[in-house]
């Protein structure tokens, strides 16, 4: 049985930085706090700790991970939907406006993003492809693929923040 005590230990040093990748990764607050939380249970249950000198890599790899498992699970919807914040409303007044914001993001991807970003987006969103699947359809580092989408997805929570 892992002792807690080097748990507790590991939260309370990395807790704050797991999070804030978590947060940039996922953009909503509890869910970026339930896949830290998910890896640290996990961390308990495996009952193996990792190497002292890579515990830190070890925790952001794991809350990476973690993110991009949530995201994957989400449906093209729900991912669209992170990107500006709609809450979940059952009124059926509020379909056109929806239906108009998502035209609208949509034409800010074509308008505003660059190559290779606005692709990306594209293949991810309109295509549902996978990060493995855009990188191979256009040759490119999954990392790479990954950077340019956060990239793009944070650009247009900027412009529909203000």
């Amino acid at each position: 049985m892992i002792d807690q005590t080097i748990v507790h230990e590991l939260f309370c040093q990395y807790y704050s930085e797991m999070i804030c990748l978590a947060r940039t990764l996922i953009y909503a607050e509890e869910e970026a706090e339930d896949t830290v939380q998910d890896v640290f249970v996990r961390l308990l249950e495996a009952d193996i700790l990792p190497a002292e000198d890579k515990a830190r890599a070890y925790l952001m790899k794991a809350v990476r991970n973690g993110c991009i498992n949530r995201i994957r699970k989400k449906s093209l919807t729900e991912q669209i939907q992170s990107l500006y914040s709609i809450e979940a409303e059952t009124d059926l007044l509020f379909i056109e406006e929806r239906l108009e914001t998502l035209d609208a993001v949509c034409d800010f991807a074509d308008t505003h993003l660059s190559e290779p970003h606005r692709t990306i987006f594209r293949l991810r969103f309109q295509e549902d492809l996978t990060l493995k699947d855009i990188a191979k359809r256009l040759d490119m580092n999954l990392k790479t693929v990954f950077k340019y989408l956060g990239q793009s997805i944070e650009e247009m929570q900027k412009h529909y923040r203000h």
